[in-house]
Order: C-alpha cells, then sequence, then structure tokens
C-alpha cells in the first residue's frame, strides 16, 4: 500500500497526505468520459433513495477542488476543496456522518453550511482504491439534521460505494489501455518512420489507412491521398489489374501478399517495387491488420534481367555449338561411308542433348516452351517429338510430374532416347502397331519410371551387351545414381528404372 500521508500538506483531520501521489492517480482515471455517467447516476439515485436524502454526490476530491461525476439533487459538477465534506471522509476508515453540521466545529463556519445551501446532514463512504490512494467519497446530503443512518442504510452506502470502485477501476484499466494503444501506435509510427522502406497498413477488409514517412518522401504524393484504393493510381497501368487481383486474392484467403510492380517516383519515373504484406491476427485467427512494406528492386531488376539476356546468349552459343557438333558428324561420314551407321546414332544423341539443354535453359518469354522448364513431362515432350507420327502418338507419358534441373536433364535424356531409339530399330515402334507406355510414380525419396512396349516386334536379350545398354547404365546408374531393369518379354521389352529424387534437381 502506497504511503499517502507523507507530505507537507495538512488536512482537516490531521491527517498529512501526499497530493502528488493522489493526482497520480486520479489522472490514472478518465474522469471526463465518467463525468455524468449513468453507471454512476444509478448509483446516486439509489443511494439518495435509500438515505431518504435529496441529494446524493459522487466527488473525486483534487488537489484545489472536487469534481462530481454523478449527481442526484444537485446542478453544480465542482466545487471549491476548501469547502468539501469529502475531504474529510475520504481520509476516514469507514462512513463520515456529520448529524448537524452547525453543530460540528469543523464545518460550523463552512459557506456551504452558513450560505443558501443550508447543509446541514452529511454521511460519506470513502472511496479508496486497492492501493491505498483515496479519491474521495459517494455522500449523501440533507438540509434538515438528523440523527444518523440506520444499519441497512450503512450497510447499503458500503456496497454503493464499492460499485462506484468497481466502475472507477474499469474506467482505469479503459484509460491505460488506450495509452497503451497509443504508446503502441506512436512507437510503432516512429520506428517506421526511421525505416529505409516503404511500409504501409491496412484495415482488415484491405483499406489503406497508414502509410510511412518512406511512402510520402518516394512518391511525392499528399498524406493520405492514397488512402483506401489510391494506391493503385501509383502502379503503372500495365501493373495495375494485376496488382489488383493478387491483393483480393491474399485478402480472401489470408495467404501472405507478394508481387513487384513498377511504382511511379515522385519525379515521374516508374521504379520496380517488391511490394510484401503479411496478416496480424488475432488469438481466434481472424485477422485484424495486415502491414506491408514496398522496397526498391530496380537496379536489383535491370540486373537479373541483363544476368538473363546473358544467360540465353550463352545457352544460344552452346545450342549452336550442338548444331557444329550434329555438322561435323555429317561431314565426317560422307568422307568415310564405313562410318555412316555409327554417324547417324551419335548425330541423333547430340541432337537428343541439343533437344535437353534446349528446354532447361534461361528462356525469355518469347522462346519459353509451352511446358515449365523444369517438368519431366514437359522434357519427355520435346525428346519423343521426333518419335511421334502426325495421326497420333505412340509413346504415351502418364503418371506424376517431377521437377527437374539441367544437371538431370542430360543423362534423362540421353537414357530415354537410346530407348527410343532401340525401340524404332528393334521393338514397338519398328512396326505400325506398336506403342509405348512410359508410367512415372512418385514414392517415397525416389521416382520410378516404367518403359512398356507393346504390339511390335518380338524381342530378346542381346547375346552381348552394346554401347546403347552401357549409355544406358552409365546414364541411370553412375549418373543419376538410380538403378535399371530389364525384362525381354517376347510380347514387348519392359524397362524399370528407379532414380533419387535428389538426382533430379538441387531444389
Amino acid at each position: 500500500m502506497m504511503d499517502l500521508f507523507t507530505t507537507a500538506r495538512p488536512d482537516h483531520s490531521g491527517w498529512r497526505i501526499d497530493e502528488t501521489v493522489r493526482a497520480a492517480a486520479i489522472a490514472e482515471h478518465d474522469l471526463n468520459a465518467l463525468q455524468d455517467d449513468a453507471a454512476l447516476k444509478q448509483i446516486t439515485d439509489f443511494a439518495a433513495a435509500l438515505c431518504g436524502t435529496p441529494t446524493a454526490l459522487v466527488s473525486i476530491v483534487e488537489e484545489t477542488c472536487q469534481t462530481f461525476l454523478a449527481r442526484t439533487g444537485y446542478d453544480a459538477t465542482e466545487s471549491a476543496r476548501e469547502t468539501s465534506f469529502c475531504a474529510h471522509a475520504m481520509l476516514e476508515h469507514d462512513i463520515m456522518v456529520v448529524p448537524d453540521a452547525t453543530r460540528d466545529p469543523r464545518f460550523v463556519d463552512n459557506p456551504l453550511v452558513t450560505g443558501a445551501m443550508g447543509l446541514r446532514f452529511y454521511a460519506g463512504a470513502p472511496l479508496i482504491r486497492a492501493d491505498g490512494v483515496a479519491l474521495g467519497a459517494l455522500c449523501v446530503l440533507d438540509t434538515v439534521p438528523r440523527d444518523g443512518l440506520t444499519d441497512v442504510q450503512a450497510q447499503g452506502l458500503r456496497v454503493l460505494a464499492a460499485d462506484v470502485m468497481m466502475r472507477l477501476s474499469d474506467s482505469r484499466a479503459t484509460a491505460a489501455s488506450r495509452a497503451a494503444i497509443s504508446d503502441s501506435e506512436g512507437r510503432f509510427r516512429t520506428l517506421a518512420d526511421t525505416m529505409p522502406q516503404m511500409v504501409w497498413s491496412t484495415l482488415p477488409d484491405g483499406f489503406h489507412d497508414y502509410y510511412n514517412a518512406r511512402w510520402y518522401e518516394f512518391t511525392g504524393v499528399p498524406a493520405g491521398s492514397t488512402d483506401g484504393e489510391g494506391w493503385n493510381d501509383m502502379f503503372h497501368p500495365d501493373d495495375q489489374e494485376r496488382a489488383r487481383i493478387v491483393w483480393q486474392q491474399s485478402l480472401q484467403t489470408g495467404e501472405p501478399y507478394q508481387i513487384e510492380y513498377r511504382l511511379r517516383r515522385h519525379d515521374g519515373q516508374y521504379r520496380w517495387t517488391l511490394g510484401r504484406a503479411l496478416p496480424i491476427r488475432d488469438e481466434l485467427g481472424a485477422i485484424v491488420r495486415w502491414f506491408g512494406t514496398c522496397t526498391d528492386i530496380h537496379e536489383q531488376k535491370e540486373a537479373s534481367e541483363e544476368r538473363e539476356i546473358i544467360a540465353q546468349e550463352l545457352s544460344h552459343r552452346i545450342k549452336n555449338i550442338f548444331a557444329v557438333i550434329s555438322g561435323l558428324i555429317a561431314f565426317s561420314a560422307r568422307g568415310n561411308p564405313a562410318f555412316s551407321t555409327i554417324a547417324d546414332d551419335l548425330r541423333a544423341r547430340v541432337t537428343a542433348l541439343g533437344r535437353a539443354h534446349d528446354f532447361v535453359r534461361p528462356h525469355s518469354a518469347q522462346s519459353r516452351p509451352t511446358a515449365a522448364p523444369t517438368s519431366l513431362h514437359g522434357l519427355f515432350g520435346e525428346l519423343f517429338l521426333p518419335y511421334q507420327p502426325q495421326e497420333g502418338a505412340r509413346i504415351l507419358v502418364d503418371g506424376d510430374d517431377v521437377a527437374i534441373d539441367d544437371r538431370s536433364a542430360t543423362p534423362i535424356a540421353l537414357l530415354f532416347h537410346e530407348l527410343a531409339t532401340n525401340a524404332t530399330k528393334y521393338g514397338a515402334l519398328a512396326t505400325d502397331a506398336g506403342t509405348i507406355t512410359v508410367a512415372i510414380r512418385s514414392e517415397h525419396d525416389r521416382l520410378l519410371l516404367d518403359w512398356r512396349e507393346q504390339g511390335g516386334a518380338p524381342v530378346s536379350a542381346p547375346a552381348n551387351a552394346g554401347f546403347g545398354s552401357e549409355l544406358i547404365e552409365l546414364s541411370a546408374v553412375r549418373q543419376l545414381g538410380g538403378a535399371v531393369t530389364r525384362d525381354w518379354d517376347p510380347a514387348g521389352l519392359r524397362v524399370a528404372i528407379a532414380i533419387p529424387k535428389t538426382s533430379l534437381s538441387r531444389g
């Protein structure tokens, strides 16, 4: 409990109270919000009726005056502290009763007693906080002397005083919460204004109601002009609809917002910007606010585009190298007819490698293939294209699709090109009715590929493993770390291939 009786200010009762502590305590309550509070008015109405007096007050005694938060039978909202009966009552441990003020030395000369009001009877229950700070009193007044309060009236007045304190405690908690929120918002705004990024915030429905100083410095627009949906007008016209759709998607799903767009700077230049936002949720999971940032990435974007151009040029040169090698093989074969068959096989393998490289290389928007350049299905589509007649597909790819990269594309291309070439010479594709099915199944940490031929010429295991078989082993086992099993069923070759997923892509 605070020590309230240590200052140099004497009160009429002889106690010495610390007015600095009391002033600080009273300031913790929002007295303006409590003025004429309905709940407190009900208390004074009931107190007056209970005690049979014309007047009842909730009085907060401040340093120079007393404020009446609720009044029954009284018009004034405050009076001087020098004339206050409640300034004495609040220092008592129980109800202070003055039966006849004209007979009490403390009040006999009080203007409230000698003046027009003609106060005679007073009973006040002190309003004491749990920490011992005296705030004032709940009092009942009369203009005629009385013997005092009955036991029921005294008990009722104590209960009503406790109710007043509960209401004051609620106001104190509310005021503290408002102060905490105000302090928190102030800290946030100070922090946000010192950040190099543009910071913004919206209501749960996406209404923009805050931007930091950096936003206005960058855009040069007047404060408040981009509230609501005005932010979208700051984007490049070609990016506005896309940004709006992405933002609406985040609002509807609660998913984080991220997009790159061109934002107009104060000098009129559009700068590439990365926009991000995350939802803030309450304890029940409901979104209460969105906080976002805008980061200028213009230089990084331009550098990335330059790197992409260089990568495309390099890939184009590598593709040309494949073409040169194929040309050299053809040229050598013309000068050595005995080399012709081997040259055809070698050129086909080089062409398959070229297709694989062309599929996974960096692409521009114009050169990008229809399938994603990380798709195994897409690579098979490119690889098997020379074996597919126009009237219908003879190699069917079915099952799970997985991500690949440039590291795995080359051995996969060599492996399945070899299978397709052998099928053309000796297996399913050697006849008009034959077909091949490639079934793909993702299983835990490995990928299973089932190559199955049917409807072609009868097959049997070769007496000796040729270069093609060695190439299949090299691609599947040594480069991809997988395993190959062949089943030489006369009805059609079946090859089961298992590849670790870690060999397919770096991701």
